[in-house]
């Protein structure tokens, strides 16, 4: 845990979350909701899928990883981008329907991993991730998003500025609850003054015409082709899985590799994706958004994220209330994230000092500088095996170099 001697209420709340008075634990999850939000909807508007069912179901995925994982991972599962080229393909190629069937297929290869680690045990998984490799992992999950909070950011400075500093000033400052409430607090000031000088668009509100529909799901449909063109995907986000759950273990200075298991935590992930794409959702993933959320909080009591999931499965079913959430100026968000995808890259530096890796030693230098390079270069690796044809780029060839060279590089 991140330890922080001036603010016994946060490290309070932190370690006794039974304490967490319900009317509180709403809020923190309403905040973990806005924080997820704006990714979430991204994807169905990229790939033109629904933007109700990927509410719903990243509430329901949420939901069922954390019954899979035993309530003990505080991760919130949200739309995943690493699907979005193959699904875009397999849609102009076929349909929809049948890009759904691929990201189904997609999920069960987790469980076909999760069953290699039941069989071979999770401590050879383990080794392949020692601090070295983890903790420039983690910086790259964190910088990796650096662009896109500067990119939300840059289409209003004023409006990010003042949420960013609404967001600082209540981490440093802030006293009692309100200390656990930086993202909440800075998205509402910052929608305030985005209110008063004129910058909110009211449009999605108005074409918004049911307060309560039932989303309109579709049944995924399946071919040979279609799945080989997106199952693969999975190969890498099985990777970026890991280091997902490290960069979560590490925040709340827990080892969910061991308990409640790898293959828990992979079950989960993988039983969220297929069955959102069953039903016409896109493939959930652990969300890095909602680890810099509890980075910045210190507060990681995993019911506050399923209560998360309980909102995001009611704006799901409440077209005007998500509408009201889309008016958000995405500079608001910019804003915040600048800090919550900073607090990831900085845990990643955290874990490295913590284990004391010696970086005096020429191969420490080298794998963590090719994770680096690597991670956020925009290194990508074309693989193509007759059907099979995938890239893996970003984090996951990444973490695969980084794992091949701690293994051959001898100690010094």
């Amino acid at each position: 845990m991140i330890k922080n001697e001036t603010l016994p209420l946060t490290r309070d709340l932190s370690a006794n979350p039974k304490e967490i008075p319900i009317q509180k634990k709403i809020i923190l999850g309403l905040q973990h909701t806005f924080t997820m939000f704006g990714a979430t909807v991204l994807v169905p508007l990229i790939t033109g899928m629904d933007i109700s069912i990927a509410l719903f179901m990243a509430g329901i995925g949420t939901l069922l990883f954390h019954l899979i994982t035993k309530g003990k991972v505080p991760a919130f599962l949200g739309s995943s981008f690493a699907f979005i080229a193959p699904i875009l393909a397999v849609a102009e190629m076929s349909d929809m329907q049948h890009a759904q069937g691929g990201l189904v297929v997609a999920g069960l290869v987790y469980l076909v991993m999760a069953g290699l680690i039941g069989i071979f045990g999770v401590e050879k998984i383990i080794s392949f991730f020692p601090p070295i490799v983890t903790g420039p992992i983690i910086m790259v999950i964190g910088l990796k998003l650096a662009p896109v909070a500067i990119n939300m950011a840059s289409s209003n400075w004023l409006l990010a500025i003042v949420s960013f500093g609404i967001v600082t000033a209540v981490s440093i400052y802030g006293r009692g609850f309100l200390k656990v409430l930086p993202v909440l607090v800075g998205l509402t000031g910052g929608y305030i003054v985005a209110l008063l000088t004129g910058n909110v668009d009211f449009t999605p509100v108005a074409q918004a015409k049911n307060f309560i529909a039932i989303p309109n799901f579709t049944i995924a449909k399946f071919s040979l082709k279609t799945v080989m063109m997106i199952a693969p995907v999975a190969v890498a986000t099985m990777i970026e899985h890991v280091g997902d759950v490290l960069a979560i273990g590490t925040t709340v200075n827990k080892d969910f590799v061991k308990e409640p298991g790898l293959h828990r935590t992979l079950i989960g992930d993988g039983l969220a994706t297929a069955v959102s794409a069953m039903f016409g959702g896109p493939a959930n993933t652990t969300y890095s958004e909602n680890t810099g959320v509890l980075a910045l909080t210190k507060v990681y009591d995993p019911s506050i994220v399923r209560i998360a999931a309980g909102f995001a499965i009611m704006l799901g079913i409440m077209p005007k209330i998500g509408a009201i959430i889309k008016t958000i100026p995405t500079a608001v968000v910019g804003g915040i994230s600048i800090v919550l995808f900073g607090m990831i890259a900085s845990i990643g530096a955290k874990s490295l000092i913590e284990h004391k890796i010696d970086f005096g030693k020429s191969r420490n230098l080298i794998v963590s500088a090719v994770i680096l390079v690597l991670g956020l270069g925009g290194a990508s690796l074309p693989i193509k095996i007759g059907m099979i044809n995938f890239t893996l780029e970003g984090m996951a060839l990444a973490a695969i170099i980084g794992i091949i060279l701690n293994k051959i590089l001898p100690q010094e």
